[in-house]
């Protein structure tokens, strides 16, 4: 946890922010896999963490704005959890830790919600993700179950955003350790990768360094040859010579704060001459979004930079054709570009996406497009000082995809479509990294990893030699 007075302030701003009626924040309880007592590793629930520090299961807080009070509700742990756990801090140890004097039992929430229930006082509450808090939330506040997810509070939702969204000091440095995790757990990937081993296995050696590095995976790892599946996570597949590895993943630290960077390197020690200069299209968007990250820039402008540098190098290489803003404008690089530019990352690495789109990503006044590639921008508005981000352009060569472009001749102006049949075994590359947005543009916190060709290449050899 921080110091104390983190998540008293924290919870202050979040009072002063909704202004009135009662918040209710809800933690994680332990899900179970095969059975019961089987439980999938416990995660809190970001928001819950945010305001609490607390990562333990089966509490909940409750915020009363009117009467400046707070109190976090739980259990204490019984003989029997001390027998197969251990000794854990009571839960009013617990509570001070988050500068919070008053503690009740969980059993007794029902019956504390009631009465400000019965008075028609306001009860903030974010959105539900899991089937457990949905059902709790609909007896607590005896609403029915489909009506829970459309009873939420967009003042608590925009409240939380605001705050969530601009790091503070100790918690840049924590996603810095993450990041740091993640940055070894790639260049173990990269040393570890070679023809005839299975993906999983080298996923394996990925994973065991986020574990030593103190905490877990902060998503599952995508590691594969078939980079044009944007999401194609490890399986057991053999990694073909010839071939290249796209390896997304990232660590989680003990706090929870998230790292997501990207690499794609070959199976064997060298990229070939098309996949290096696919690579090198990649890497200067890349480099030319990140130039663009500034306070105050939209970050849908810089997606559609790095789309232009994107359909640039492609008109270059001849797979495209025509002026690149206007084929952009067209949308004819969703052939080859089809995601987004990156997303907000900290506690969640996709950061507080549970709360909605349209209020982490987006405003008011600037609706998310609903067009083939943009709408998979999850986070179009603009930057502050602050934000964390990832900057993630790629190339995705989908067979499927261009039949299915080949057969409508759709946007013959911009594509060259006798060019395509080249591409098609071709696979997929992405190339991301993480930044801090500053005062004065961005800072790169993924400061030791290898983007160029020719960095790359050299680990590939070392490890082969």
């Amino acid at each position: 946890m921080f110091n104390k007075e983190i998540y008293i302030s924290r919870r202050n701003q979040l009072k002063t922010l909704v202004g009135s009626g009662v918040i209710l924040l809800i933690g994680n309880e332990q899900s179970s896999m095969s059975f019961k007592d089987n439980w999938y590793p416990f995660r809190q629930d970001s928001s819950f963490l945010y305001f609490t520090g607390l990562d333990t299961p089966g509490l909940a807080a409750v915020i009363d704005i009117d009467n400046n009070a707070e109190m976090i509700f739980g259990e204490e742990s019984g003989v029997d959890d001390i027998i197969w756990n251990g000794h854990t801090p009571s839960l009013q140890e617990m509570a001070e830790l988050s500068g919070c004097s008053t503690t009740k039992p969980f059993k007794e929430l029902e019956g504390f919600i009631k009465p400000f229930k019965n008075s028609n006082r306001a009860i903030h509450y974010l959105p539900p993700y899991r089937p457990e808090h949905t059902q709790l939330l609909s007896h607590l506040l005896s609403i029915p179950l489909n009506n829970v997810d459309t009873s939420v509070s967009t003042h608590l939702i925009k409240a939380v955003v605001s705050l969530r969204s601009i790091k503070g000091v100790e918690e840049v440095a924590e996603i810095k350790k993450a990041v740091a995790i993640s940055e070894a757990m790639h260049l173990t990937g990269m040393r570890e990768s070679r023809a005839g081993l299975t993906e999983a296995h080298v996923a394996g050696l990925v994973q065991a360094v986020a574990i030593s590095g103190g905490g877990n995976l902060s998503f599952p790892t995508i590691l594969t040859t078939h980079g044009e599946i944007l999401h194609n996570h490890y399986g057991n597949h053999i990694l073909p010579a010839g071939k290249m590895v796209l390896l997304d993943c990232g660590a989680e630290t003990a706090m929870h704060y998230a790292g997501d960077l990207t690499r794609t390197f070959p199976v064997g020690d060298a990229f070939s001459p098309l996949q290096k200069d696919v690579y090198n299209i990649v890497l200067n968007a890349l480099q030319t979004s990140a130039a663009a990250l500034l306070p105050g820039k939209l970050f849908r402008d810089i997606h559609l930079l790095a789309a232009e540098k994107l359909t640039e190098g492609l008109t270059a290489l001849g797979l495209m054709k025509g002026d690149a803003k206007e084929a952009v404008a067209a949308g004819a690089h969703t052939l080859f570009f089809q995601c987004g530019l990156g997303h907000m990352m900290g506690l969640d690495v996709h950061d507080m996406e549970n709360l909605g789109e349209q209020y982490v990503g987006y405003t008011p006044e600037m609706k998310k497009s609903t067009a083939f590639g943009l709408k998979s921008l999850r986070f179009g508005k603009a930057l502050e000082t602050g934000f964390v981000v990832t900057v993630e352009p790629g190339l995705y060569f989908i067979p499927e995809l261009m039949d299915i472009w080949a057969a409508e001749k759709k946007l013959p102006q911009f594509i060259n479509y006798d060019k395509l049949d080249a591409f098609r075994n071709f696979g997929g590359i992405r190339i991301e990294d993480n930044y801090l947005i500053t005062s004065t543009g961005s800072e790169l916190l993924s400061t030791s990893l290898p983007r160029t060709v020719e960095e790359i290449e050299a680990i590939r050899k070392q490890a082969l030699s």
